[in-house]
């Protein structure tokens, strides 16, 4: 009766040298030294050789199960979390839950393999790679920090579309902070870095892309006051950073600070999934969620600095931080001491031994809560609401406000208009190009 066995390489080899020992072409001590073995193991192997022939070569675990495989029942029920309580979670991030909430404790290597198995294949798509040359990590955690929007579908229809508005630390990988905002806009920037220093201090640098929010378009004309000063006016988180004395890095393309798009991709799988699976539907409950998540983000994805310490900066004793991260205007005051911003009146009292601060040049603080304050030289000046021009009140009959109809609202006003009375109309200054400011001069002759 023939057997078929079946042996890998080096089994074959082993089989060659030992017919070539018992044809008498080598010796024991020469088949030893080819095959990396004892003479004693050689000897044991051509006595099983003797006797069974090529099957005494064969490992002998070979088709059996191996003692650690998993059940099938653990197996299947694998499969079944993946397909419905899972759904949508990657290989890694799936292998953890696995571990941490159903008390399956697995490799990642054997998940894939399951899935494999099963037809379900990893949600992550791969682009083909390409050459890219990696930049050294800043050596010290707060000396610069990659910030960015992503608008995404965060709650997946359950919800609103969200904007998340993210900061990372280059150096170690951290996520210094982390909100979601209706949309990106300079307001959650400003609570983005109100929530970083509050945390861990004011850095030394941020890292942005060249959206309008952090600098003035160069396609935008120049105004004169602009051509006067030979430079462009900062925007309003130009000028936090300014006053807050952080550096301002603008990225000229999406690949230069691929640290927090890398982020964007990490964020998009992991906390879309964990949303899900907690149910999420709000912006406020998202936001809730943040809390938990970022410090088991950092603590899983995190690395350790080439230098110890912190370069983050303490704010100096006389900070207020409802004073510095606020939106600030510049105003005249009126010759009857009424500040008007966008559709309110502000009447400005006399104080600090000055009886008027007619025609003087001061300051409109909007705070994050839509609250307006004046400053004139550092100094807030007590002021109430003023009662309107009768063209104001004229224009209150009408059905709605101009500013719902033809003008388009900033982020910035948007605060202020909530807290608007109802049928107000925001006057508008005609443009200098306006045809009214070029009607011809017509000269009637009465002689």
């Amino acid at each position: 009766m023939r057997e078929e066995v079946t042996l890998n390489k080096k089994e074959q080899r082993r089989l060659m040298i030992l017919n070539k020992l018992e044809h008498g072409d080598l010796k024991n001590r020469e088949a030893a030294q080819l095959l990396c073995l004892s003479e004693r193991q050689v000897k044991r192997l051509r006595s099983g050789y003797r006797v069974k022939g090529a099957k005494a070569l064969e490992h002998g675990n070979r088709g059996r199960e191996p003692v650690h495989a998993l059940c099938d029942e653990i197996r299947n029920r694998i499969v079944d979390l993946v397909q419905r309580k899972y759904t949508g979670f990657n290989q890694q991030h799936f292998t953890e839950m696995l571990i941490e909430r159903e008390g399956i404790s697995v490799s990642r290597s054997t998940v894939r393999r399951i899935l494999s198995n099963a037809g379900i294949h990893s949600p992550m798509r791969r682009r083909p790679p390409k050459h890219r040359k990696r930049r050294d990590r800043y050596p010290q955690e707060g000396m610069m920090l990659q910030i960015d929007g992503s608008p995404h579908d965060w709650l997946e229809e359950r919800g609103p579309k969200l904007s998340m508005i993210a900061a990372i630390d280059d150096a170690t990988g951290k996520v210094a902070g982390a909100l979601f905002r209706e949309q990106e806009d300079a307001q959650g920037y400003f609570l983005l870095l109100k929530q970083i220093v509050a945390a861990h201090g004011i850095p030394v640098a941020l890292y942005h892309d060249r959206h309008g929010i952090f600098e003035r378009s160069p396609l935008n004309k120049e105004s004169i006051d602009e051509q006067l000063e030979g430079k462009r006016a900062l925007t309003q988180f130009g000028r936090l950073m300014q006053e807050l004395g952080v550096t301002s890095i603008a990225a000229m393309s999406p690949q230069a600070k691929g640290r927090i798009e890398r982020l964007w991709g990490t964020f998009q799988d992991r906390l879309v999934s964990e949303l899900r699976l907690a149910g999420v539907s709000t912006l406020d409950e998202a936001n809730s969620m943040l809390e938990g998540f970022l410090p088991a983000h950092n603590r899983r994805f995190a690395v350790s600095p080439v230098q110890t310490g912190s370069a983050y900066r303490k704010p100096h004793a006389r900070f207020i931080s409802n004073e510095v991260f606020c939106f600030k205007y510049r105003r005249t005051v009126a010759r009857d001491n009424v500040v008007r911003f966008a559709n309110q009146r502000l009447q400005v009292f006399p104080s600090n031994g000055r009886p008027s601060y007619a025609y003087a040049h001061v300051d409109v603080h909007e705070h994050m809560d839509g609250v307006l304050s004046v400053h004139y030289q550092g100094k807030c000046l007590l002021t109430k609401p003023a009662p309107y021009e009768a063209s104001a009140l004229r224009a209150r009959a009408g059905t709605r406000p101009i500013a719902t109809q033809n003008m388009l609202i900033t982020p910035s006003q948007k605060l202020t208009l909530e807290h608007s009375l109802p049928g107000q109309i925001v006057s508008r200054k005609p443009a200098p190009n306006h045809p009214w400011r070029h009607m011809p001069i017509i000269h009637i002759d009465r002689g």
